[in-house]
């Protein structure tokens, strides 16, 4: 990856002016605030830059059972009635803040491009749910919706599993123990996720402050998180770290240029081919983290949004 001298020079003018704007709005940053607060905050921006939602003949919330008894909200979108593949989808945040709500317009918006189901889980948030709470939830849904998915109209024979930053870890994390299970996945679909324990790639230097997902956010979401050191270098919380990843399904993997988790990506994609799993990689040039989100303002999230649909269709094609 390009690591320059000036990394605001990377930045394409659309993006640069998202960056202003943000900066002009006077919001305090995230980590200055409670949990509690971030959530709010994030719920209140997170569809300012969003493409109008797209209608889908399906939209049904329902619940699924956690292994603890839990019940785990969860929201199904489908373009038809019919029993379609469906993709099992974990929202980014940290583990800390966004819900079904914050990336409702982006999983209507894979499904309606993508022509399947979209099952979007909301796993239990830190600090009130430390690691490894959100791992578990994110299994326990995939195993219901392997299990059980016929209930909601959809093709268990044809599954998917993806999510955004911290919720492309989840993804990651359950394409591994799907393979373990036997549980065939048609795709991983991972979105900027993170992979590794220890914010030391050279991307983490670059792209430390002013690039939408600063340090200082990266090591607060961790705080509210993991429990001790230790937890860090669990595989399920640093994909990196997985001893094994032959087997795993096929994968697409979407990145942002601009971002601090951009060197893990291009690392665990690597990983991934090593063991001879086959990987799309994409690298979005010029944008930061959360660029999937801003399609009014963003072309290429626009793009990534067709090119992860396209990934979609052809996986469920071939499986």
């Amino acid at each position: 990856m390009r690591h320059p001298d000036d990394p605001q020079a990377l930045l394409t003018p659309a993006m640069r002016d998202v960056l202003r704007r943000m900066a002009r709005s006077g919001h305090p940053p995230l980590h200055t605030l409670t949990p509690e607060q971030a959530r709010v905050a994030y719920d209140a921006g997170a569809g300012v830059l969003e493409i109008p939602a797209p209608q889908l003949a399906r939209v049904e919330d329902f619940t699924l059972p956690a292994r603890d008894g839990h019940a785990l909200a969860a929201r199904l979108y489908a373009p038809s009635s019919d029993p379609l593949p469906v993709l099992v989808y974990f929202h980014g945040g940290g583990f800390t803040i966004g819900s079904i709500a914050t990336h409702d317009v982006l999983c209507r918006q894979l499904s309606h491009l993508a022509g399947c189901a979209v099952i979007s889980v909301d796993y239990r948030l830190a600090p009130e749910h430390k690691f490894p709470v959100a791992a578990h939830d994110a299994w326990d849904a995939l195993q219901w919706v392997a299990g059980h998915g016929a209930s909601k109209g959809v093709d268990t024979l044809r599954i998917a599993v993806g999510g955004d930053s911290a919720g492309g870890t989840l993804a990651a994390m359950c394409a591994v123990l799907a393979r373990d299970a036997g549980i065939k996945l048609a795709l991983q679909l991972l979105i900027y996720p993170g992979c590794a324990a220890h914010q030391d790639t050279p991307s983490h230097q670059t792209f430390a402050h002013g690039f939408v997902l600063e340090e200082p956010h990266i090591t607060w979401f961790f705080n509210q998180y993991i429990r001790s050191l230790a937890d860090r270098d669990d595989w399920r919380f640093s994909p990196l770290n997985a001893p094994d990843v032959d087997g795993v399904a096929p994968a697409w993997v979407g990145l942002a240029e601009c971002d601090p988790l951009v060197d893990e990506g291009v690392m665990y994609a690597d990983k991934l081919r090593l063991a001879g799993v086959p990987v799309d990689l994409e690298i979005y040039r010029g944008v930061t983290h959360e660029f999937i989100k801003m399609g009014r303002a963003i072309v290429q999230a626009r793009q990534a949004h067709a090119d992860a649909a396209h990934a979609l269709q052809q996986a469920f094609t071939v499986t």
